[in-house]
């Protein structure tokens, strides 16, 4: 527990905020994204140098490739967002966690086994017919579970507040844990077979299925990596720029804007298939459309660091956090461009899609993550500063070397993939079979795992400077020495 006095409280009244969950939370984060990342080099090298397959179901890219998607969105993303959500949440609202020691004990044991339980499912082929192999009903049902815990706990917090004003970061945390909700559930409605078997089928078939699953996948990239991750930025970057945001309005036009729009734009991801032209037009539209209150968005996070740019010098955790909205706003100008069916026509199954993914999932999930959790463990931990800061910056230029190997491979490799497709000789016939092109993208195939290979080095090297931070040792470092004031840690 945390004890810290309300300032504006009459009554000076202590509150103890329950720090103990959002350092298992912190801890668990830090694990699943090592292992996420694993995954990803692994799967990478096969696809590079199918060998590595090694002939064993259970280590085909097939069955890992759900692994590591899994694991770096909703065991490391996802335990990023339960250990900040819980973070902000208390302090902003000057109350403890709603549900005290208990609930966060089921929240945080429950998720681990939701993530156990899914993990093993995608390794022993048990999943549902879903395009990105979703895990079985019973699965679905024991998040669904520990997901509505999750929003009656952090609605309860809001709701007991001791803060009139609640902050947008919580605006977007909720908005979060609500549309997750609902789209976890709509969109993995099942019947099992039997009570006690893994085998259901799914209750939408055909183009309604995909348009159900789009509407999911979509609105998993708009909710929890964009929505949830916002809530991120705006308490981290003015705690760490120790700047006001920078227009308050903004946000709210931001927050309001992004979560109307955002749930209409899932049919871009079936241009040219049975659904109808209608609805491809209406996601196309509606995906232009977001790229204004997401830049709003970026603007206003990059723009808190008004009058504080030298900071930048010398702070590689706030380099980590505006990077990061860096990145975010790159990712919504590519998204809506790639969305406009002219340009999904040559972008659509080739790698471009797969860069592009990955510059918002490294690029702004990892790099917000980051810098949050850089800020959190001296704090949670009570240390007066992190064990090295030069270990940060090394982190920090290691894998972003690491993500412009990544994405420029793929940007090369999928528009020459999709010109490659679509290349017809004088005589009207394909000019490429599907196997020339895929050995025209060898080289980029290397490059990119080369670059997720530094990523995953930046990732144990935060491992190990977080990991000596907690033991309480401190790394000689003048020039890079910022210190915790002491009336700062009284007061958190």
């Amino acid at each position: 527990m945390s004890v810290a006095i309300a300032a504006n409280d009459p009554l000076r009244v202590p509150i103890a905020y329950d720090e103990e969950v959002v350092k298992k939370f912190t801890i668990a984060a830090m694990f699943w994204g090592l292992v996420g990342f694993l995954m990803g080099v692994f799967i990478a090298w096969q696809l590079a140098f199918p060998i590595l397959n090694l002939d064993l179901e259970w280590t085909t890219f097939g069955r890992l490739r759900p692994v590591h998607t899994s694991a770096v969105i909703f065991a490391f993303g996802g335990n990023a967002l339960f250990a900040t959500s819980l973070y902000v949440v208390q302090r902003t609202c000057r109350a403890t966690l709603f549900g005290g020691r208990a609930m966060g004990e089921f929240l945080f044991w429950g998720y681990q086994l939701f993530i156990v339980l899914a993990a093993s499912g995608y390794v022993l082929g048990i999943t549902q017919s879903k395009e990105y192999a979703e895990p079985e009903w019973y699965v679905d049902l024991w998040l669904a579970v520990v997901w509505v815990a999750y929003l009656i706990a952090f609605a309860g917090t809001i709701a007991r507040r001791r803060e009139p004003h609640i902050y947008v970061a919580n605006w977007f945390y909720l908005a979060f844990i609500l549309t997750i909700a609902m789209l976890h559930i709509g969109n993995n409605v099942a019947l099992p077979v039997s009570f006690f078997g893994t085998k259901s089928y799914i209750v939408w078939s055909g183009v309604q299925d995909a348009m159900t699953q789009w509407w999911y996948g979509h609105n998993a990239v708009g909710f929890f990596l964009t929505a949830g991750f916002l809530g991120i930025m705006y308490y981290f970057i003015p705690k760490q720029a120790e700047r006001p945001v920078y227009s308050y309005r903004l946000s709210i036009v931001h927050f309001w804007s992004l979560i109307f729009l955002y749930i209409w734009a899932g049919p871009h991801h079936l241009h040219y298939t049975a659904l109808p032209d209608w609805a491809q037009t209406l996601g196309m539209i509606f995906s232009i459309m977001l790229w204004m209150p997401s830049w709003g968005g970026m603007i206003n996070g990059i723009m808190t660091l008004s009058g504080a740019w030298d900071k930048l010098r010398t702070d590689p955790i706030l380099r980590f956090l505006v990077v990061s909205v860096a990145f975010y706003g790159m990712s919504t100008f590519e998204g809506p461009m790639m969305a406009i069916k002219a340009v999904n026509s040559l972008s659509h199954y080739t790698d471009w899609t797969i860069g592009h993914v990955h510059s918002g999932a490294l690029g702004w999930v990892a790099f917000v993550s980051f810098g949050a959790m850089y800020y959190l463990v001296p704090r949670l931990w009570k240390r007066e500063r992190l064990y090295s800061l030069r270990l940060v910056t090394y982190h920090f230029w290691i894998a972003t070397i690491g993500i412009v190997l990544y994405i420029t491979a793929m940007w090369i490799s999928g528009i020459m993939q999709g010109l490659m497709w679509r290349a017809y000789d004088q005589l009207g016939f394909l000019q490429y079979s599907f196997i020339e092109t895929v050995e025209a993208m060898h080289p980029y195939y290397v490059i990119r795992a080369t670059g997720g290979t530094l990523f995953l080095l930046g990732g144990l090297i935060m491992a190990y400077n977080l990991w000596k931070t907690v033991k309480g040792e401190i790394r000689d470092e003048q020039a890079f020495e910022r210190p915790i004031p002491v009336a700062v840690r009284a007061a958190e």
